[in-house]
């Protein structure tokens, strides 16, 4: 095949699943309606059941459902045969995927389900076949050809399938009110989870590592102390330890600039004041929000007092891989 032929090849196949996919959208109707009202009723676990390819897709849509708000879960049809059939209660709902919609090891676990009164969702390509007419509802994800050139290989009616269960894990999403700080509890070693979940109090320095001079300190102290903690600033601090201002890089350049005695000079007449701070308790993408805005790469963290509990860098973020 010639480098036209594989591009001419790749455009049919996609031409085709988008046609096959766009056809759902007149599959979209109380049918589904239906499908979703059982599965947000259910009181267990969505178990998700397919052969072969179908299975693989079926794997997925249930990994969808479970990270989306709606705790589900793969069951092979042949292991089910012998001994999973265990791990479906009453209370579940499956949901069943076959193209043909007689694929025998998902047509054998028919009357079992039956028997425990277990609710069964069908994805099928065939309205006519024994999985669609058992099924409690049926979702129709039929396709006109596959974009196998021998239409044999599942590609279309896979593509299809998928679909539909993405449409559905939507569907409950929203119904569910669904909100990113769930996602993130399903998703903690993701970015996300790392952006939603992580606070400032979880990464910032404390202690003795809080860079921090009183007002009476020269800017010559006052750098070294900078220096020594390697946070590129130090806060400054009155007799009560409350929070007067914050003296940085910039703050230094512009110090200089002006030909200051670094060991005549107080720190006051050159830090900072009303600077920008961050609580312990708030989110660090909040944190790098304000650092973004405020074209800072530090901040203290003060308590509801004013004061300082702590100091965030931008590296820190970075190393939490918030940033």
């Amino acid at each position: 095949m010639s480098p036209r032929s594989f591009k001419q090849s790749a455009l049919r196949t996609i031409a085709m699943e988008r046609d096959a996919v766009s056809q759902l959208l007149e599959r979209i109707d109380t049918h589904f309606e239906q499908a979703c009202q059982i599965l947000l009723g259910c009181e267990g676990r969505i178990v998700v059941t397919g052969m072969g390819k179908s299975g693989h897709i079926g794997t997925k849509i249930a990994a969808t459902l479970a990270s989306t708000g709606s705790p589900a879960m793969f069951v092979h049809p042949g292991e089910a045969s012998h001994g999973d059939m265990g791990m479906i209660t009453p209370k579940d709902v499956v949901i069943a995927l076959s193209n043909s919609g007689s694929t025998a090891e998902v047509v054998t676990l028919l009357p079992l389900l039956k028997r425990m009164g277990t609710p069964l969702i069908s994805m099928t390509g065939n309205v006519d076949s024994v999985l669609s007419k058992f099924a409690d509802v049926n979702l129709d994800v039929s396709v006109s050809e596959e974009a196998c050139p021998l239409d044999l290989a599942p590609t279309s009616s896979t593509t299809v399938c998928l679909v539909m269960g993405d449409a559905l894990a939507i569907a409950l999403l929203e119904a569910r009110g669904f909100s990113a700080e769930d996602f993130a509890f399903s998703h903690p070693g993701g970015a996300l989870g790392r952006r939603l979940l992580l606070k400032v109090e979880d990464i910032m320095h404390t202690g003795s590592k809080i860079p921090s001079v009183t007002a009476d300190t020269s800017l010559r102290d006052a750098l070294l102390e900078v220096t020594s903690k390697g946070l590129g600033m130090t806060t400054i601090v009155d007799q009560n330890n409350t929070l007067l201002g914050i003296f940085t890089d910039g703050d230094l350049r512009r110090a200089l600039d002006q030909n200051l005695d670094l060991r005549q000079t107080p720190i006051t007449t050159v830090m900072t004041r009303h600077c920008k701070t961050a609580r312990p308790q708030m989110l660090a993408a909040e944190a790098l929000a304000i650092m973004d805005n405020g074209k800072i790469s530090s901040l203290a963290v003060v308590d509801e007092n004013n004061k300082p509990v702590g100091a965030l860098h931008l590296h820190d973020l970075l190393n939490a891989g918030v940033a």
